[in-house]
């Protein structure tokens, strides 16, 4: 029995029932709380919603302009051009737009990361990242900057979208999944809102069609 079936199997001790067998089914009998809708287009409502919460968005056509915007983004704001990225991303050219990524893991010196994203929520404005050997977390987490390339077509209304259309996608939950809503801030010091406390400084969002 794997650490999984041992955890639900002592779930459904404590409950009276057994629910090792039948986890999507118990998910589909539990019922969900009130989902406001969200009219219009949720590509601007999902930018709108990522820009309040300080990051940064920009919007590209297709998947050869992103290396270029990537490189204004880090010279207008001096930032090195040295970085990592999720190996699906090493394609991309980055090289012709002068930009070094390794794909690899990130490490505490490592200054910008460039990931991808499963999801992109419009409710908040949020991302969602899923752990694996191709998906690195500490690329998003690490670097002082974090920059993320989200297609258009993967931005869903809401939260419980988001998980409908990872259990969908995917089947069997990855080892993690981290949620990104704008850059790492904390006001646990004097009540003063601090940028990078636990993560990265600023996020760059490139929505992709």
């Amino acid at each position: 029995m794997s650490a999984r079936e041992n955890i639900l199997a002592r779930i459904g001790k404590a409950r009276g029932s057994s629910i090792t067998a039948d986890v999507d089914g118990e998910i589909r009998r539990h019922q969900r709380g009130p989902i406001p809708p969200l009219a219009g287009d949720l590509v601007k409502r999902f930018g709108e919603r990522a820009a309040s919460l300080a990051s940064d968005v920009v919007q590209a056509r297709t998947i050869t302009e992103v290396p270029g915007l990537v490189a204004r983004y880090l010279s207008e704001r001096q930032l090195p051009r040295q970085g990592v990225c999720w190996p699906a991303l090493a394609p991309y050219g980055w090289h012709s737009a002068g930009i070094e990524l390794e794909t690899r893991a990130a490490r505490g010196d490592d200054l910008v990361g460039v990931t991808g994203a499963f999801a992109g929520i419009a409710e908040t404005g949020t991302l969602m990242l899923l752990s694996g050997p191709e998906t690195p977390a500490t690329v998003s987490l690490l670097p002082e900057t974090h920059v993320a390339v989200l297609e258009s077509s993967r931005i869903v209304a809401t939260m419980e979208q988001a998980w409908d259309r990872l259990r969908v996608e995917r089947g069997a939950l990855p080892r993690a999944v981290n949620f990104v809503s704008g850059p790492s801030r904390t006001a646990d010091i004097e009540q003063t809102v601090t940028l990078g406390a636990h993560g990265p400084y600023r996020v760059l969002i490139i929505i992709v069609g």
